[in-house]
């Protein structure tokens, strides 16, 4: 017999929407800021951090009664901005992907990377001044004696 135990679809919801409330309960409003995307809290990256699938939040309807009241809730608060009402003759702006925290991270690996390795290469440039300098001195002291090789 295996060690894991089988949960029925009813204990599994209810297991999700614990999960979330948990969830929402640790996060601050900064924390929710960062993973918004389009006006509403990114989908996807609730459901990695709570741990279960994207389907999750759309078919349990205790967790989307709950996600639904949070982001009101966090509009009214000013976390989040006004649900705006889309007229349809109106022209509509291209959908831009606002960078996740994910896109935030690597490039601040990627800046941290280049500004060492920037501070490398400055070193290097200056090592290699001295030693120009160093051998334009002895050159031109050899050209002054006349014992420079032709």
């Amino acid at each position: 017999m295996s060690g894991t135990v089988k949960l029925s679809g009813q204990q599994l919801a209810e297991k999700n929407v614990q999960t979330f409330t948990t969830w929402v309960a640790s996060k601050t409003d900064d924390d929710l800021r960062a993973i918004a995307s389009r006006g509403v809290l990114s989908r996807n990256e609730v459901a990695k951090e709570c741990g279960f699938a994207k389907s999750a939040l759309d078919q349990n309807p205790r967790i989307k009664a709950a996600l639904r009241e949070l982001e009101d809730n966090l509009r009214l608060r000013g976390v989040l901005p006004d649900a705006a009402q889309r007229d349809p003759e109106a022209p509509q702006a291209p959908l831009t992907r606002e960078p996740g925290r994910l896109r935030a991270v690597q490039d601040a690996e990627r800046l941290r990377r280049l500004e060492q390795e920037n501070a490398g290469l400055k070193a290097e440039v200056a090592e290699l001044k001295r030693t120009v300098e160093k051998y334009s001195v002895l050159r031109e002291a050899l050209a002054q004696t006349g014992r420079l090789p032709r």
